[in-house]
């Protein structure tokens, strides 16, 4: 077994060993059945963003030139896919995974719905949707992206749309899955006029002509699938030399990605966040999870509970650290988590696994005759979140990850007091 696979099997033991010990204090708690079912649901949703993190499954659909090898590109920052600049160069639809040393991404790659001429690749199916739909039939996919040009939004997509339904009822047919979709207008750097041709593209009738391109790509999708569509206009366009990027227009591609990974299943989302390298996107999500367990941590704290309970609370925000800690592309074990708290000021021993951080930490947090409020709870749960962000998303000192903590825990505490 390589170096690595043993590292990830510590990483998922600790993380396993640390979400049991929550469970367990939880069973010998007074905490009311109801609160106890909340607690329990976040734990769960810890576990999906942890133990049972996968890769996003992703079906990319569009014709031949609107984006989809250059949108993966953007994605990874990196190359990943080869673009077809002349002839189809995707074969069969099936899907491929796309790996970096930070994760991966399976996307469902088509041979470009409604176009002429056959693909250098071979193909196994009489026409590219049913290529596409077995490929469906093998793996459901989380989410589908629509992309069309902007130049091409108004011309001959009628087709594609009604081939776009019928994925969308397959899905629902193999999987009982209401897939969502998402449009994206690709090439915004192409309309006219074509200067600026940099990002932000800040000339209002170019703006104006992406914001025409949006609305009328908007109500083909919305009569195509009897739904609202989101379409979010993107330019992706880079440019490689000896697999180093050398021109780097992208624009939007973290809008994109942000409400992304807000369609996916907790499972797929931290994955995604890590290999695309968007702090944005990375933080987005960093405070998405923050939230779901501060609103639980404070509830438990509202009751209010002994101190006996407190592992609970800090067993919680520990592994809402260590989820973060993921989301930056960190290692995590229980060195790298020790390091977070001793930039903290809190001393844990070297040796100690995650669940024992949990306790330990104990101590940081303010007590009141041995009881906690759900006001310390919750912005305690906020700064630690934050600080969280500053230290293993934007890798920042210790001075500064300590101060981040202090100003966010005050200002958090302050609005809970003032609201109450």
């Amino acid at each position: 077994m390589s170096n690595s696979q043993d590292g990830q099997n510590n990483q998922n033991q600790q993380i396993e060993e640390l979400l049991q010990s929550i469970y367990e204090a939880l069973l010998k708690s007074k905490i009311p059945e109801k609160i106890k079912g909340k607690i329990k649901e976040e734990i769960n949703n810890l576990k999906s963003f942890t133990l049972d993190a996968r890769p996003a499954r992703i079906a990319i659909v569009g014709r031949r030139g609107a984006g989809k090898s250059s949108l993966i590109n953007a994605i990874f920052g990196e190359m990943r896919a080869e673009i077809g600049d002349v002839k189809a160069k995707t074969g069969m639809g099936k899907w491929h995974t796309y790996k970096s040393e930070l994760g991966s991404l399976e996307i469902l790659d088509t041979r470009g719905l409604g176009e002429a001429d056959k693909p250098e690749e071979d193909f196994s199916q009489s026409s590219a949707l049913e290529e596409v739909k077995a490929s469906i039939k093998e793996k459901c996919p989380d989410a589908i992206l629509f992309l069309s040009k902007a130049k091409e939004v108004s011309a001959r997509i009628d087709e594609d749309l009604e081939q776009l339904l019928e994925l969308k009822n397959t899905i629902h047919s193999q999987h009982g899955y209401d897939v969502p979709i998402i449009g994206a207008v690709t090439q915004v750097d192409e309309l006219s006029p074509k200067k600026p041709d940099t990002p932000p593209f800040d000339h209002p009738v170019k703006q104006k002509n992406i914001a025409d391109a949006i609305e009328v790509l908007s109500v083909k999708l919305r009569e195509a699938v009897s739904n609202p569509v989101t379409v979010i206009p993107i330019c992706c366009y880079l440019e490689f030399e000896d697999n180093e990027i050398v021109y780097d227009i992208r624009w939007n591609v973290d809008t994109l990605l942000d409400f992304l990974i807000e369609q996916l299943p907790n499972e797929a989302q931290v994955v995604i966040a890590r290999l695309a390298k968007i702090r944005t996107v990375q933080k987005k999500v960093a405070r998405r999870i923050g939230a779901s367990v501060a609103g639980v941590t404070g509830l438990i704290g509202a009751n209010p509970i002994p101190g006996s309970d407190l592992p609970i609370i800090t067993g919680l925000q520990t592994a809402m650290v260590t989820t973060i800690a993921l989301i930056g592309g960190k290692k995590i074990d229980k060195k790298g988590v020790i390091e977070f708290f001793s930039a903290l000021g809190v001393n844990v021993a070297a040796g100690f696994a995650l669940r024992q951080v949990a306790r330990q930490i104990v101590k940081f947090i303010p007590v009141a005759g041995n009881v906690i409020s759900g006001v310390v709870a919750s912005a305690g749960t906020y700064a630690l979140c934050e600080a969280a962000i500053a230290y293993f998303i934007e890798e920042k000192s210790a001075d500064s990850v300590k101060e981040t903590y202090k100003r966010v825990f005050d200002k958090k505490k302050k609005e809970n007091d003032n609201e109450e």
